[in-house]
């Protein structure tokens, strides 16, 4: 069952790229962009969260954090941060419990790796519940990048 707008987002403890722990509650009374996508270093990863970074300003006037969530581990993402010039925190869904809550995980993905997110984006208002939902089925799709800054915008 995935998640619609309206429902209450499950929450999250991850360690982000910073091995700090992040929850969903730490960003309770601001909204919340969350990307899910399936691994660092990848080309349209790369641009999903490029993306981000460089419209990351539109966010910030708006009382908006952006986070991306992915099941490498903390230190892959700490370098792709790193590499990729990201000013917002990427955090590892490592056992894939954010990802299933939030269904966006594919059982089976290329190469026959099991267990890796799907690409999706949630808009989560002040409250903790979901405004914007989209989950891709095809990792070379990209999120609707308009959709979700009209909904941030309000």
């Amino acid at each position: 069952m995935s998640l619609q707008v309206g429902d209450k987002a499950p929450d999250f403890k991850l360690f982000s790229s910073e091995l700090k722990e992040v929850s969903l509650a730490d960003y309770k009374g601001q909204k919340l962009v969350v990307h899910f996508f399936p691994m660092a270093f990848t080309g349209t990863c790369t641009t999903q969260l490029c993306t981000m970074r460089d419209s990351f300003g539109y966010y910030e006037g708006m009382n908006a954090a952006v986070v991306g969530i992915s099941v490498d581990s903390p230190f892959t993402l700490a370098k792709f941060k790193e590499d990729q010039s990201y000013q917002f925190p990427l955090l590892s869904d490592f056992n894939k419990d954010a990802s299933k809550a939030y269904g966006a995980f594919y059982d089976e993905f290329v190469f026959n790796l099991k267990g890796v997110s799907k690409r999706a984006a949630f808009v989560i208002n002040e409250e903790g519940v979901i405004t914007y939902a989209e989950v891709l089925e095809s990792a070379g799709d990209l999120p609707d990048f308009e959709k979700i800054k009209a909904i941030v915008a309000g």
